[in-house]
């Protein structure tokens, strides 16, 4: 008998536990990543849940649409000030994680002058290749790489994408009204 009521139990915790799971973290899951301080971070527990997000797709050796990219995230990280890190992260993830280790990410990461809240992630091949691929950013060669900024806000679910290669004064509305949402719509 008290085998069966400590099954009866697990059942209806791991129940509970399962009816808990945000969307999110149903699509998402936990898929680690190693970020520019070399920590492994759970794509979606640590990064994702509950917060805005600003993510995009990159490589250290881009001499491209990268560095761009890289100089609006610095100007959005300019723009929402504390609220990076606290209730907003910048994430840029590396679409070349065999090359780009996290050494190079934290040297590409002090170029752009990335402070606390902006992660630049890489990991194994094969659990980069599946956040990208949930992200619909996955490429089979770097350089093709898309150019948006996705912008999400786990809070609301509320997905948008910008342009990243636009001037920031015509993206940082974007990115404003996804992090300002009340989820009221």
């Amino acid at each position: 008998m008290k085998t069966f009521l400590a099954i009866l139990i697990a059942l209806c915790l791991a129940s509970v536990a399962a009816a808990q799971e945000t969307p999110g973290h149903k699509y998402f899951g936990d898929v680690k990543l190693i970020d520019q301080d070399g920590r492994e971070v759970r794509f979606y527990s640590d990064l994702l849940q509950g917060k805005t997000v600003i993510i995009n797709a990159m490589f250290t050796t881009c001499t491209g649409a990268c560095p761009v990219m890289s100089g609006t995230m610095e100007k959005i990280q300019a723009h929402l000030g504390d609220r990076v890190g606290r209730d907003v992260c910048l994430l840029s993830i590396s679409v070349d994680p065999v090359n780009d280790t996290p050494a190079r990410m934290k040297e590409y990461a002090a170029r752009f002058h990335a402070k606390p809240g902006w992660y630049l992630l890489t990991g194994s091949k094969e659990n980069v290749e599946a956040v990208l691929r949930k992200l619909g950013q996955w490429v089979d060669e770097p350089s093709n790489h898309q150019t948006l900024f996705l912008i999400g806000n786990d809070r609301t679910g509320l997905w948008k994408k910008a342009f990243a290669l636009a001037p920031a004064d015509q993206v940082l509305p974007v990115i404003d009204s996804v992090v300002d949402d009340g989820g009221q719509g």
